[in-house]
């Protein structure tokens, strides 16, 4: 008769892995999982303004301890990348092609898909809210994607519809991301 009580403990969720477990792996996930993920919605085109603001809107979401999600590409997508790792955050690039080497500088978990602009439905599902900077029919798109799923979003600079909440500065459309349901409050 084997004895298998030693190899149920090793194979137990909390020492899977010792090593990993050792080096705070496990509580790395934890804390993730508590951080709002944050969509940044924009062109791979835009103007050195654009660039700033989008810039600040990485910056402010790291500041507040939020990941970042985008399509890590160029243009807004890189402004906000850089902004959150300069400040320390963490950022995540869903890509419309198979070629990790494509994503931005400062994408951290690049993400390959090989679906073209379908990936934009994955950047708006994975997030807890949007912001939408300037773009084109792209970030229309995602901006679609927002209201179908009920996604808040908010606009700077970008699309002018209904039902999307117009924000004036970097710093407002963060306040609006982390906590949409301010917004929504009868004053």
């Amino acid at each position: 008769m084997v004895d298998t009580s030693d190899i149920n403990k090793r194979n137990s969720a909390s020492s899977a892995c010792p090593v990993a477990e050792r080096n705070g792996a496990f509580s790395a996930v934890k804390s993730v999982k508590s951080q709002k993920i944050i969509a940044v919605l924009g062109g791979r085109d835009c103007d050195s303004e654009t660039y700033q603001k989008a810039y600040k809107v990485g910056k402010e979401i790291a500041s507040r301890g939020g990941i970042l999600i985008c399509g890590g590409r160029t243009g807004i997508m890189e402004a906000a990348c850089k902004g959150a790792v300069e400040e320390g955050g963490l950022t995540i690039g869903i890509l419309p092609d198979g070629d990790v080497s494509r994503a931005n500088a400062y994408v951290k978990i690049p993400i390959p898909t090989g679906i073209g602009i379908a990936r934009n439905s994955i950047i708006v599902r994975a997030c807890s809210a949007a912001i939408a900077i300037s773009g084109k029919y792209g970030t229309l798109s995602e901006i679609a994607y927002c209201f179908q799923i009920g996604t808040p979003v908010c606009s700077l600079d970008s699309w002018k519809i209904e039902g999307i909440k117009q924000v004036s500065s970097p710093e407002e459309a963060v306040e609006f991301a982390f906590d949409p349901a301010k917004y929504n409050r009868k004053v």
